[in-house]
């Protein structure tokens, strides 16, 4: 009996081992750069209960398919009047594609432009149609998109659409089929069960675009289902952003879903298999004079994370304002900090969440970050209704929207598209908009909280990162 479980003991350490070790080669030669408090998770894990957490690290442990490689010259970057210079370098060296002149940019100011400038969006393709959501809802909106999508197959138009599978688990499987039956061309992104990609499973695609023939472009925050769009009895519609752009911005928009479309196929393509910088693009041609705009991906497909950068060191740069709307706010201590200290140096930070959004984790886990921005200076408002916009305004030189919520998962895992606007007309109306949501807010009164909700608040905060 004494020698058995000696072996067992030995085997158990050997499993151990082997599992740190295996998290270490996947997370050092993969370039797997991870927040403190998802390494911790892991590696505690992988001690304490190394039979659950190692098969666990193996679906979901990967963060990055693409490696840095820094091929992009800066200094030879031919700078676009309009946009801060820092952020071209900054953006350039990630390997963005330059800002661009677009026809036209038209935002949305509720639900209803909303739909109808998708519909428009929609009716207006002629030879490809490519859409891609979280969530398409079994709804009278998902039907709406469904029936549009049909429409454009039945006048000749090729038709994609990608959802991801965590987000549509449950929702549409009957009417995701009857469209595959019908000629829309279906593909689910990263499912639970059969994926392609082999311990890819966290990573899920959060993107929500619509792009007509490279020259329509749809996106924004919200998902095709009816709370993003209409109100219901009992139930408004949640506060969301989304736009349309006519003009190079969509050729972007519509080469980024393709490089989507073939990964949800089971192709983990490396950047070095697409346009990785601003000269090595095949760029459209510009409007000249037009709305100026630039596509930022952020996720596994980019060596960097490009979006959280920008946002780092653009609070760096602010001078006079931070704006900020999400409808969660777990940033990592990185963020947190930059915005903490361009409180302290005179930077007016303003923050719109929901009183409670639709995740009650994520309410818990924000409220370490609320009070120390709020000890550090900055306002913090809460909005009685579900607001589910992603927008960030510093100055009058930049504003972004889009998928990207500011937590760590969209931050860090996820794959995410904003759009940063640079011209005068866009950055206005986005100030306005923001300024029309914080008047009908309250202000957020920082609490100090008993023991056991710090102890509830730091678990989940803890574990926050990796669901």
């Amino acid at each position: 009996m004494i020698r058995v479980a000696v072996l067992s003991g030995l085997g158990h350490a050997v499993f151990v081992a082997a599992g740190l070790l295996v998290y270490v080669m996947a997370t050092r030669i993969g370039h797997q750069r991870r927040h403190p408090s998802a390494a911790m998770a892991w590696v505690l894990g992988i001690v304490t209960i190394p039979y659950l957490v190692v098969p666990l690290f193996l679906l979901f442990g990967a963060r990055k398919f693409a490696r840095p490689e820094r091929r992009v010259r800066v200094a030879a970057l031919q700078m676009e009047a309009g946009a801060p210079a820092w952020a071209q370098r900054l953006l350039a060296s990630m390997e963005m594609a330059p800002a661009m002149r677009n026809q036209q940019v038209v935002l949305h100011a509720d639900g209803g432009e909303a739909l109808q400038g998708l519909l428009a969006t929609m009716a207006s393709a002629r030879h490809r149609l490519d859409v891609c959501t979280y969530l398409l809802g079994h709804d009278d909106i998902g039907r709406q998109v469904a029936q549009a999508l049909l429409d454009c197959v039945r006048r000749g138009v090729s038709v994609r659409l990608l959802v991801d599978a965590m987000g549509s688990m449950g929702k549409s499987p009957g009417m995701l089929r009857a469209l595959k039956r019908q000629g829309v061309q279906v593909r689910r992104f990263m499912p639970l069960l059969h994926n392609p990609l082999h311990g890819r499973t966290n990573l899920r695609n959060h993107r929500k675009l619509a792009v007509a023939d490279g020259r329509r472009l749809w996106s924004g925050g919200r998902n095709l289902a009816a709370e993003y769009f209409v109100d219901r009895p009992g139930r408004p519609a949640w506060v969301d952003l989304s736009f349309e752009v006519c003009g190079p911005l969509a050729e972007l928009a519509q080469a980024q879903f393709s490089t989507d479309w073939r990964v949800a196929r089971g192709l983990a393509l490396r950047k070095a298999r697409r346009a990785r910088h601003a000269h090595a693009w095949d760029l459209p041609a510009g409007s000249a004079g037009g709305p100026l705009a630039q596509w930022l991906p952020s996720g596994p497909d980019h060596a960097d994370d490009t979006v959280h950068a920008l946002l780092l060191a653009a609070a760096y740069h602010a001078e006079r304002r931070i704006v900020a709307v999400t409808p969660y706010f777990v940033p990592d201590d990185a963020l947190l900090d930059a915005w903490c200290l361009a409180c302290r140096r005179g930077v007016r930070v303003s923050l719109l969440v929901p009183a409670r959004s639709n995740h009650r984790l994520a309410d818990i886990a924000r409220e370490r970050a609320l009070r120390e921005l709020s000890a550090a200076g900055a306002q913090v408002w809460l909005s009685p209704s579900m607001v589910h916009a992603k927008a960030v305004l510093i100055d009058d030189d930049l504003a972004l929207a889009g998928s990207l919520n500011l937590d760590a998962r969209s931050l860090f895992l996820n794959y995410e598209a904003m759009t940063a606007f640079y011209g005068a007309q866009e950055l206005r109306w986005l100030s306005q908009w923001c300024a029309r949501q914080i008047a009908a807010a309250h202000p957020y009164r920082a609490r100090r909280p008993s023991w056991a909700r710090d102890i509830v608040e730091g678990v989940v905060r803890a574990v926050g990162f990796q669901l």
